[in-house]
């Protein structure tokens, strides 16, 4: 249910890279042999007979990224992305699958629609992209879309993401028809009436700044409310871009207690808090959910550490430029992210780096996609990172068509060097020697 525009089989060695894969357990400095795409040989000293070498040499060769949240933009949102700078991103950040959300113009709620974006994604995508369809038409939580309809097209799931489903009963259907159609159910988690016209987090920041505030409970009630009907459904939610202590404590009740149930951090809710949007009042800090307290970060740190918070995820949510430059009031939410999204975490030095790896492929079971692995005989699936390496974001520019990132003009270190999706090389630095 991935598709992608074809790309030439990779014949290359990796040479002298230290291999971490969390999963397989492989954790040295080792060669990797690719042949038409395939993983064909692991081991020491490796000959070239004849294949492009890469210098792995102080670099780390992970299994590739996989984000399950997306902002693609497309269709009716070019100008902001589209199929081919968005997958274009994801690769320089080391994805090699990425899945958009239908929130788009139209919204992916009908057959027709999901078909042309498929169509339109062999022609353009640079990784292999998939997609989720909308809950209810229009994501007006009113009216539910023809779900078995929708999955038979190709949608690994549904969602009204930017929304929340706010109707209990139709939320309910939903997860009924689940049972028949199959497919994850994400849920962006809000409840309007306290989130209001809130444009931070609610708290002694916002009240400093004199702005309109998002209490958190807007979030950890409707997630409440949610895994009690997924509970007694017995159906499967994914609870997206987490941001609150409290909305950790929640899941992790209903984990306890059997709930079919999983969640996602972002990096920045995982490295920065309101405190940022004191220190500069800038349009590229304002999405939803908002940063929030330093108390909140931690707890998210200790959901990714304790297993309660399952993957990380970008939300990557690209706006024109002049959709931002605007007061922060009247600014849209949301950031982009997938070419920081590994620096970032990285760099913040939050979590052990074989417990990073693993969240950022985890996605992938998540959506019933299969996992990145570093094994004999799997797709070439592989992100060459150097963790030396040290940039300022934005200096030299972005792969996506927007600016507006929330890591701007910071200083991360980890630079992606190559990435290789299905098989084939979709990026390399500008600065990649080849040996």
């Amino acid at each position: 249910m991935l598709d992608h525009r074809p790309t030439p089989p990779a014949d290359v060695l990796i040479k002298g890279a230290h291999v971490l894969d969390p999963r397989t357990g492989i954790d040295e400095r080792v060669d990797v042999r690719i042949k038409s795409g395939q993983i064909a040989e692991i081991g020491a000293d490796l000959a070239a007979d004849g294949a492009e070498t890469l210098d792995g040499a102080g670099r780390h060769l992970f299994p590739g990224f996989v984000d399950p949240h997306v902002h693609l933009r497309v269709p009716g949102q070019e100008h902001k992305e589209d199929l081919e700078t968005g997958t274009r991103s994801a690769a320089a950040g080391g994805f090699v699958a990425i899945v958009a959300q239908p929130n788009t113009t139209p919204t992916v709620d009908s057959a027709p629609i999901l078909r042309s974006l498929r169509e339109q994604a062999r022609r353009e995508a640079r990784i292999p992209v998939g997609f989720l369809a909308s809950i209810t038409r229009g994501l007006a939580g009113e009216t539910m879309t023809e779900m078995a309809e929708l999955r038979e097209c190709g949608a690994l799931g549904f969602t009204d993401d930017g929304k929340p489903v706010h109707n209990a009963g139709i939320l309910r259907k939903a997860l009924q028809y689940q049972k028949l159609a199959g497919g994850i159910i994400a849920l962006h988690e809000e409840d309007p009436t306290l989130s209001g016209k809130g444009v931070m987090h609610e708290g002694v920041v916002s009240a400093r700044l004199g702005l309109a505030g998002i209490p958190s409970i807007s979030e950890s009630t409707l997630i409440a409310r949610d895994a009690a009907i997924a509970g007694y459904e017995g159906g499967r939610i994914h609870i997206q871009h987490l941001s609150a202590r409290e909305s950790v404590e929640v899941i992790a009740a209903a984990k306890a207690k059997g709930v079919q149930i999983t969640c996602e951090a972002s990096p920045h809710h995982l490295t920065l808090t309101d405190e940022a949007v004191a220190e500069k009042l800038d349009t590229r800090l304002k999405m939803n959910p908002p940063l929030r307290t330093e108390d909140d970060r931690q707890a998210l740190i200790q959901g990714l550490k304790d297993g309660t918070i399952d993957c990380i995820a970008t939300d990557h949510a690209p706006h024109a430029r002049e959709e931002k430059e605007v007061p922060f009031e009247q600014a849209p939410m949301g950031t982009t992210g997938l070419e920081t999204a590994f620096a970032a975490v990285y760099t913040a030095d939050i979590l052990p780096l074989a417990l990073l790896v693993e969240k950022l492929t985890a996605g992938a079971a998540l959506l019933d996609l299969p996992t990145p692995e570093i094994a004999v005989g799997r797709t070439a699936d592989l992100v060459l990172i150097d963790l030396n390496a040290e940039w300022e974001v934005g200096e030299a520019g972005y792969e996506s068509k927007s600016e507006n990132c929330c890591f701007g003009g910071r200083r991360l270190k980890g630079k992606v060097v190559t990435t290789i999706a299905a098989g084939g090389i979709v990026y390399r630095e500008r600065i990649l020697n080849a040996v």
